[in-house]
């Protein structure tokens, strides 16, 4: 299987979701060669909502694709790998979308399967499954959900190569999991404030076992520790995306490095602490890439379902409110998702 790349943060909030959006159409934009596969994993939906086109029409869509039977979303696949839980499903296709066939800003070679309010509901279920004392290796299997997916998916495509994107729910909920050891690689998007550092914190410690100190006991009998006593692979970290930059004279603003700079050293220490749970970079200063403030496009491009490549300037209607957009601005985020593609 070609890359796979899950977006998670331990804190919500951090612009995860329109990041997703951008990236999974922008490399499918430049890579037309290439079919995408974005799995949402969040029980919100945000980031479907924005494939099927923003708005009310993307609501109705959702409704609709729950209403099928086998429900058209990752809750539907989840759900029917309850009833037959250890062996791989011959075929994906009834759990697929091409948000193409309604949204024509979507590019063709983009496939997704929506997410679901009820993967909350499926948790437990999941949780049950995974527990049980046959077979030996029914954790494992259960983690390995979303791997069966991506490879049935990657087999039955008529593409070169595959990519994948997942945007994973901040909790680390048994979906959650399963969705993190389908990546190869993790990009962990964060804001420059405190609480996005304890989020780093907490990936670091619940996805790996590093932790503080005071804390190493715990982390000791974490997630990691399970994964491989049972061989289950563990994605790498691959890019801190800083997200919502303010910008002064082409970089960070002062006040965005001085609270970026405790991240930043986070991160260091944890390299030195582990480096194969990163992607192979020199110094940790080359994992970190930053996206400035995305201000009135982020709203506009999202409400509309528009990658940022082909968002028009000129006024927008936003819930019943006039936008004004300028391409000088369209660019300018353009070529920063354009700087992350060019990175995976």
């Amino acid at each position: 299987m070609m890359g796979r790349y899950a977006l998670w943060n331990n804190k919500g909030g951090v612009g995860k979701s329109f990041l997703t959006f951008s990236l999974a159409c922008e490399y499918a934009i430049t890579h037309p060669d290439e079919e995408v596969l974005v799995l949402d994993l969040c029980p919100q939906a945000n980031t479907t909502e924005m494939f099927l086109g923003g708005k009310d029409g993307a609501i109705a869509q959702l409704q609709t694709m729950y209403g099928e039977k086998p429900r058209r979303s990752i809750g539907g696949y989840f759900e029917s790998r309850l009833t037959s839980p250890f062996i791989p499903m011959p075929s994906v296709q009834d759990f697929l979308y091409k948000p193409s066939s309604t949204n024509r800003n979507i590019p063709e070679n983009l496939v997704l399967v929506a997410g679901d309010n009820l993967l909350e509901l499926l948790a437990e279920a999941m949780r049950g499954v995974s527990q049980l004392a046959l077979p030996n290796d029914a954790w494992a299997k259960v983690m390995r959900w979303l791997n069966d997916l991506i490879r049935t998916f990657t087999e039955a495509s008529q593409y070169s190569d595959v990519t994948t994107f997942i945007d994973c729910n901040p909790s680390f909920s048994m979906y959650t999991q399963v969705a993190l050891c389908a990546a190869e690689y993790v990009v962990v998007p964060f804001t420059a404030d405190d609480s996005s550092r304890r989020g780093i914190e907490n990936v670091l410690a619940l996805l790996y076992g590093i932790a503080s100190s005071e804390l190493q006991g715990y982390a000791r009998l974490s997630f990691s520790s399970r994964a491989s006593q049972d061989g289950v692979d563990l994605p790498r970290l691959h890019t801190f995306v800083s997200n919502r930059v303010t910008m002064y004279k082409g970089k960070p603003s002062s006040a965005f490095q001085a609270k970026s700079a405790p991240i930043k050293l986070l991160v260091d220490n944890a390299l030195s602490q582990g480096k194969k749970y990163f992607a192979n970079y020199k110094i940790s200063t080359d994992l970190f890439v930053e996206m400035p403030d995305y201000h009135s496009v982020a709203v506009v491009a999202s409400s509309e379902g528009c990658p940022l490549s082909r968002l028009k300037s000129g006024h927008h209607g936003v819930d019943g409110d006039i936008v004004q957009v300028n391409q000088n601005a369209i660019e300018k985020y353009t070529k920063a998702v354009a700087k992350l593609v060019q990175r995976l």
